[in-house]
């Protein structure tokens, strides 16, 4: 029953990672680029809704409604002023300036901040769990975390495919000449496209600052789970992601239950393992879906 709640709380991990990990995803997909500062948005919408927790008081949930379509904003006008000339400078542009970017987050918030951890405190919802036997017991925020991701992620899907700017969006990604030639604005999608990875990882940076503490410093590793949980998926594959997400929680929750020192170097055993095995990922795509 220890390896069956290893197992559990692994896939609920997973959920967050996931999160993290869908944007950076649609990016790559879109625009062909790692964006090196995402994990650093995830803490900047961390530190967004602490700031507001602060002075307007109340719990943070109601900072979703304020942080999200203020970093969908930011990815809007960061990609129309600053990422467009990046990309249209060469293939290495994006990532010095994505570089540069974190940089600038990290050092700006340890201006502002300070180095101490910070964390969002939601109440009795922050431990309270269901138990489902007497080793096994689901945290619900966890459980809550899990269901958003399975429902961002499955509204994605549905926009991509339902929808017409969703339809532009894989048209870009399959063939950005010919959807330009057929009359897209490849500037206004790829704006779209920034806007929604930064929504969503500001969804991924507001659970995980709920879950556990934060610093300036935090968006490096949730930049590397990102990437690895994109990977072990697939590029191009939504669901995909989903299942790089949970597939490294669960190695990094048996690692630990092996050797509680080893958990996040197992995830990247399982990272460098499907690396070499499977390199296009276990559920590849040529094109978003």
């Amino acid at each position: 029953m220890v390896w069956t709640n290893a197992v559990v709380q692994g896939l609920l991990l997973g959920g967050l990672y996931a999160l993290f990990s869908v944007g950076l995803s649609l990016m790559f997909g879109v625009m062909r680029f790692v964006n090196l500062a995402h994990g650093d948005f995830s803490v900047l919408a961390a530190y967004a809704a602490y700031v507001l927790v602060e002075h307007a008081g109340g719990t943070p949930l109601w900072t979703f409604a304020a942080v999200i379509p203020l970093a969908a904003a930011v990815g809007f006008v960061l990609q129309r002023f600053i990422l467009d000339r990046a990309l249209a400078a060469g293939d290495l542009s994006p990532l010095l300036v994505t570089f540069g970017l974190s940089i600038v987050i990290q050092s700006a918030l340890q201006q502002g901040f300070g180095a101490n951890n910070l964390s969002l405190f939601l109440g009795p919802l922050s431990y309270q769990s269901w138990k489902i036997t007497n080793t096994l017991y689901l945290g619900r925020l966890e459980v809550i975390v899990f269901v958003v991701a399975v429902a961002l992620i499955s509204g994605l899907q549905l926009f991509l495919a339902r929808t017409q700017p969703g339809r532009l969006l894989r048209a870009t990604a399959d063939n950005p000449r010919a959807a330009a030639l057929s009359g897209v604005n490849p500037r206004r999608v790829r704006a779209l496209a920034t806007a929604i990875a930064l929504a969503t990882v500001a969804i991924g940076g507001l659970f995980l600052a709920m879950r556990t503490s934060f610093t300036p410093t935090s968006g490096s590793n949730d930049l590397i789970f990102a990437f690895e949980a994109v990977i072990i998926g697939g590029l191009g594959s939504l669901w995909g992601t989903l299942l790089g997400g949970l597939i490294l929680g669960v190695a990094q929750t048996v690692g630990s239950q092996i050797n509680p020192a080893d958990g996040v170097l197992a995830g990247h055993l399982v990272f460098l393992a499907v690396l070499a095995y499977r390199p296009q990922g276990i559920l590849s795509q040529r094109s978003l879906a």
